[in-house]
């Protein structure tokens, strides 16, 4: 065992109707890469967020180097080099990477000085950085990047990561996962939160697994199959998603010869696009994030309408409908977003069933609300999808990430989609909830549905996809058979390295 860093004694964090932690203690190492596990809800987020200064402990104690440490805010907890990458970037698009860096300093130097540090410690760090770059032209893993090294310049002794690998290839993680172990061999104590099993096995030296608030256990992750670690997570056996036998229908959606222009001046502009996608189908569609995912399916969705006869569902085009509409014909769509786009953060989760619900569900008539069909539909959604919420007129914010996108997910699901688009279905879920939403994505083309499935997951795409596609700067690849693919192939098509060329599927 290394010298403890950092020490956790019965931390415990109440909310009403819910405990968040509940008497958890465990010790980090220096030097040491610790991986914090749990389902959605299990209580990581509030965890990290004491010690990160951002929530105070009903009881508890920490210990940092052997003296109490008791952060009254971030900049306490930064002072005493403990420095956080969330999971949601913190960034200002229309200012440059060092303007956005000095944002975050107590005291920035000169900007020219800064500058010469940013090129110098990310270099260091295998993680180059241009910082006079406007962030809103970075990929997502560039914007990531700006994350870590703002928390460099900080000399941290203990580096919080909460799902850093979320919006990366392949090739980049590989990248990111050199520079943590470098960091590693420098004292430096990392603190892991991530889904994906794998890396945690690749990457951590010890994992503490949360359940329901607690510290439900402790393991080896190289020496613990990532099964096994699911299964600990859960306390339950892990049923892996099922593919049954489907035979293609008909075309149900499709889009050709789409181009329109960028949305925003940070936004990406869809060029000569062409899709297909059939009854019983599921089309997967790969790109990093920021290469035209959200532009794709608020075409699809009706949040943005074109005159042309570039989209069509039935053979017939819907291009110039609005959402409404749409979702009446049964084209659904779950975005990226899941609070704020998706769910409106303060709206009770019966309000929100109903936002999208209203049309498919019944759930209104001549002009009146009918709120106790709205609640039983709610409620029905939490229970199909074991969303873990008090209830259905709790809002949507008081739900942890990974439970509200079961109940975005779910909500569209249940309502019978003829075509359903969904963005990063699994993102921020645990192993099991995940393998859950892809079962019933599963289930739903089986149903006679088609499915397309945007995502950063690889490993998603190629579990579920019949056909994969890679989406880079707003074009679209040719559809291919995922059976065909690697998952190193598919990694290479989304960084556009395959030459992006455009046909029908």
């Amino acid at each position: 065992m290394s010298t403890p860093l950092l020490i956790l004694d019965g931390l415990t964090k109440a909310y009403p109707g819910v405990v968040a932690n509940d008497g958890v203690s465990f010790v980090i190492g220096e030097g040491e890469v610790h991986a914090l596990l749990g389902e959605n809800g299990a209580g990581k987020s509030t965890l990290v967020k004491m010690i990160y200064g951002l929530v105070k402990p009903d009881s508890g104690s920490m210990r940092l180097r052997g003296a109490p440490y008791e952060p009254a805010e971030p900049r306490a907890a930064r002072a005493d080099g403990i420095a956080m990458v969330f999971q949601h970037f913190s960034l200002f698009d229309a200012l440059n990477v060092a303007e956005n860096i000095a944002l975050g300093m107590e005291h920035p130097p000169a900007m020219r000085d800064l500058a010469a540090r940013i090129r110098e410690v990310s270099e260091t760090y295998g993680l180059p950085l241009d910082p006079y770059r406007t962030v809103g032209e970075l990929s997502a893993g560039e914007r990531q990047r700006v994350e870590i090294i703002r928390c460099l310049l900080q000399d941290p002794k203990l580096l919080i990561m909460d799902e850093p690998t979320s919006v990366l290839t392949p090739q980049e993680v590989a990248i990111l996962f050199e520079t943590l172990r470098k960091l590693k061999s420098e004292g430096t104590s990392i603190l892991y939160i991530s889904h994906k099993l794998e890396e945690i096995r690749s990457l951590c030296d010890q994992a503490t697994i949360l359940r329901l608030g607690k510290n439900v256990g402790a393991c080896v992750p190289a020496e613990t199959s990532a099964r096994e670690m699911a299964e600990l997570m859960v306390g339950s056996a892990l049923k892996t998603p099922e593919r049954a036998g489907r035979d293609f229908g008909d075309v149900a959606l499709d889009i050709s010869g789409l181009s329109l222009p960028a949305p925003s001046a940070f936004g990406t502009a869809l060029k000569n696009l062409h899709l297909s996608v059939r009854r019983g189908e599921i089309l997967g569609i790969g790109g990093v994030a920021g290469n035209g995912q959200d532009e794709l399916l608020s075409v699809i969705s009706g949040e943005e309408t074109t005159t042309s006869d570039a989209v069509k569902f039935n053979g017939q085009p819907i291009g110039h409908m609005g959402p409404s509409a749409r979702r009446a014909l049964g084209v659904l769509t779950a975005p990226e977003e899941r609070l704020g786009h998706a769910a409106a953060p303060d709206m009770s989760l019966t309000e929100n069933a109903l936002l999208t619900g209203a049309t498919r569900e019944g759930l209104a008539r001549n002009g009146f609300l009918k709120w106790g069909a709205a609640r039983a539909f709610a409620a029905r959604i939490i229970e199909a999808f074991d969303v873990r919420t008090p209830g259905p007129e709790n809002a949507a914010r008081s739900l942890s990430g990974g439970n509200l996108q079961k109940f975005v997910i779910g909500r569209e699901v249940l309502q019978r989609p003829e075509v359903l688009v969904v963005n990063q279905p699994t993102w921020g879920v645990d192993a099991a909830a995940a393998a859950a939403i892809r079962q019933a994505l599963l289930d739903l083309a089986a149903g006679g549905a088609a499915v397309i499935c945007i995502s950063q997951d690889l490993d998603e795409l190629m579990e579920i996809s019949d056909h994969f596609a890679a989406l880079n700067e707003g074009r679209l690849s040719a559809p291919r058979p995922t059976s065909e693919l690697t998952v190193d192939e598919i990694g290479l098509m989304m960084g556009g390295a395959h030459g992006m060329e455009v046909a029908h599927v």
